[in-house]
């Protein structure tokens, strides 16, 4: 199966991060009115807080690592696109895509934990759709669109594929990989300014073996 790094070198793409799960312990102490740490803090004002700050802190090393490495090698045809956000959207509960830099408040935060990340759930389901059709329109016929996130289960691919198509692309060393050795594996291309290559999604194979541990940083 071809790989791409070399076209998206001198090309454009842009990425889409899976988010956060909001249903665990670190999101019910991020929401809780009762917490003191900053991030927590800034979601209770009206401004709100970072979107990727928030998710980085409530799934941690998984989507730090796939924010850090989206901010360092996304190529963008239009930075100043609010469409495009820069090259780096969250794939939201029940918002569609959404930039990683938007702020979000409490409220918020905890429309979306009552949503369900479910390809039956129409109110995730069709603000994805749209947002993903407007990004389509908006990056032009040159961009290829990376996906950082589950590629094993439907509930991402399945939507972004049929608007996608060939150019919907995902790290072919994430087969097999679970979360932390994503995260760890993007942090460490980040340091070394080293890209993954990815594959198209379309005709992939999305489930194998678990490759070797990374060695320790």
């Amino acid at each position: 199966m071809p790989t791409y790094s070399a076209r998206l070198s001198a090309g454009k793409r842009i990425f889409l991060l899976s988010p956060a799960n909001l249903g665990g312990i670190r999101a019910k102490q991020v929401m809780s009115d009762a917490a003191q740490f900053t991030v927590a803090q800034q979601l209770r004002t009206a401004e709100g807080a970072a979107l990727g700050d928030v998710f980085s802190f409530v799934s941690g090393l998984y989507f730090r690592g796939k924010l850090a490495y989206a901010r360092r090698f996304s190529s963008p045809p239009d930075p100043s696109d609010p469409v495009i956000a820069g090259g780096v959207l969250v794939i939201t509960p029940n918002a569609g895509l959404r930039a990683a830099d938007v702020f979000v408040t409490l409220d918020s935060l905890r429309r979306f934990a009552g949503e369900p990340i479910d390809l039956e759930n129409v109110r995730y389901r069709r603000p994805l759709e749209r947002s993903a059709r407007a990004l389509l329109e908006a990056v032009g016929p040159d961009c290829d669109v990376v996906l950082l996130g589950s590629i094993a289960s439907g509930k991402y691919v399945e939507v972004l594929l049929p608007i996608f198509g060939e150019r919907l692309l995902f790290p072919a060393s994430f087969v097999g990989r679970g979360d932390m050795s994503r995260g760890g594996l993007m942090l460490r291309c980040v340091d070394s300014g080293l890209e993954l290559d990815y594959v198209p999604i379309a005709g992939a194979v999305r489930q194998g073996k678990r490759p070797p541990r990374l060695a320790p940083k």
